[in-house]
């Protein structure tokens, strides 16, 4: 992080996932590296001491196995003010599999049990198909199946932080902050800094109580 500020970078990618690849040997992928929230605790830690000495903050990506809407919405808040960015690449991967394979499963007629519940067809299955079919109308056969199946995800993703956010009052990202949440375990509060659930609006309660 140092060597980040001091070369003022736009922006710094830190990775909690496992080391290494895709096609990386199974034990260095899942016994290799520091764990995610050790890692962007550690990497909140530092932020603070070097914002508070009033030096060069670059815009900081977490990633690492991040794939639903709570994780994005509690990695934010861990780093919040400098976590800017969430970071993806299996989980969009899978999506765009996904819809590839059902694509191709529709054009052989041969639709599986557990998809077919919900139709035989791109429009039918995929539920962002009428507003992908309203932005592009006769360009809409031409989006790939795996594309559809990427902007289906993000979209799931984007309103499940939509509800996230509406219920912590928060209505835009650059809003939320580390008070949004709160740890579970001992062992989480002493890592991250972030309050334990017995301990949270501690202050504040008991000022109620002894008004």
């Amino acid at each position: 992080m140092k060597y980040a500020s001091k070369a003022e970078l736009d922006l710094l990618t830190v990775d909690g996932a496992g080391g290494g690849t895709g096609m990386s040997p199974w034990r260095m992928m899942n016994e290799w590296g520091v764990p995610q929230v050790e890692i962007y605790s550690l990497l909140y830690r530092y932020l603070k001491k070097l914002d508070d000495r009033g030096e060069f903050i670059p815009d900081v990506a977490i990633a690492g196995g991040i794939t639903l809407e709570d994780q994005v919405y509690k990695g934010l808040a861990l780093g919040a003010p400098y976590f800017k960015i969430i970071g993806m690449a299996r989980s969009p991967l899978a999506a765009a599999m996904v819809g590839k394979t059902i694509g191709g499963k529709i054009d052989q007629g041969h639709v599986p049990v557990y998809i077919s519940r919900f139709g035989s067809s791109i429009e039918e299955i995929f539920i962002t198909a009428p507003e992908l079919k309203k932005i592009y109308g006769n360009r809409f056969g031409d989006i790939p199946p795996g594309a559809i199946g990427v902007y289906t995800y993000f979209q799931r993703l984007a309103q499940g932080m939509r509800q996230l956010m509406t219920g912590n009052r928060k209505f835009a990202l650059q809003y939320i902050e580390r008070d949004d949440i709160a740890a579970i375990t001992k062992d989480a509060a002493e890592v991250s800094g972030i309050p334990h659930i017995m301990d949270l609006d501690k202050d504040e309660v008991e000022g109620i109580l002894n008004a």
